[in-house]
């Protein structure tokens, strides 16, 4: 898939699940239900036990079907790692410059974190695509406003403390997509393997997403 169609699907999408597990045993069927609920785009994270291992799997079982990335990724040797594994996109919860560069150069998707206006803006002009901003529930929705004021170019993608209660604040203020963890991929149901559960809740949240936009466009 091209660097701008797996950019066009996770626009589209509107959702990013953050993946965290405390093993990486049932994580394919973790990512296959959310994509059967309608949240295609998830990302698998550094903190999962032999993560990599994890992201070749899910790539060799589901091919496209999903927008698989690699989060929590902190340096470019992990992001080249995750790339040649099968990642289609990077995201980070900080802003490392060298990892961006990385990720030009294999034209693929990054998302580095950052929190300030300044990081916000180094972010962006680095060559970020989606600016990460995190942890979100810090300032929630009234401060990514704020952000979308002075940088109305930057593509925002709010992590931490999103929710099904928090999630249309935070379009309203200009999200581009959000980043969804626990409260999507809930650590209970991963344990439990309750994978019903995990399809219910991904498709409550691309409901929330498409409900949102028809909104916007009509209003």
């Amino acid at each position: 898939m091209s660097r701008e169609a797996t950019l066009r699907r996770i626009l589209d999408g509107g959702i990013v699940a953050v993946v965290r597990s405390e093993s990486g045993e049932q994580l394919a069927k973790v990512v296959r239900a959310l994509a059967e609920g309608g949240v295609s785009a998830a990302e698998i994270t550094f903190t999962v036990p032999d993560a990599i291992e994890v992201i070749r799997r899910v790539r060799r079982e589901l091919g496209e079907s999903v927008v698989l990335g690699a989060g929590t990724v902190l340096d470019p040797e992990t992001a080249r790692t995750a790339l040649l594994a099968g990642a289609e996109y990077i995201v980070a919860p900080t802003l490392n410059l060298d990892v961006i560069r990385l990720c030009r150069r294999y034209d693929k998707i990054v998302m580095p974190g950052a929190f300030t206006p300044t990081e916000v803006l180094a972010a962006w002009e680095a060559g970020a695509d989606v600016v990460k901003v995190f942890p979100a529930d810090v300032g929630g929705p009234g401060y990514l406003k704020a952000l979308r004021g002075p940088l109305p170019q930057v593509r925002l993608m709010p992590t931490g403390g999103v929710d099904l209660d928090t999630a249309e604040a935070f379009l309203k203020a200009g999200a581009c997509c959000l980043g969804v963890g626990g409260a999507l991929v809930e650590p209970k149901a991963v344990a439990a393997g309750d994978f019903d559960r995990i399809r219910h809740l991904a498709a409550q949240y691309a409901a929330l997403v498409t409900k949102f936009r028809k909104g916007a466009v009509a209003g």
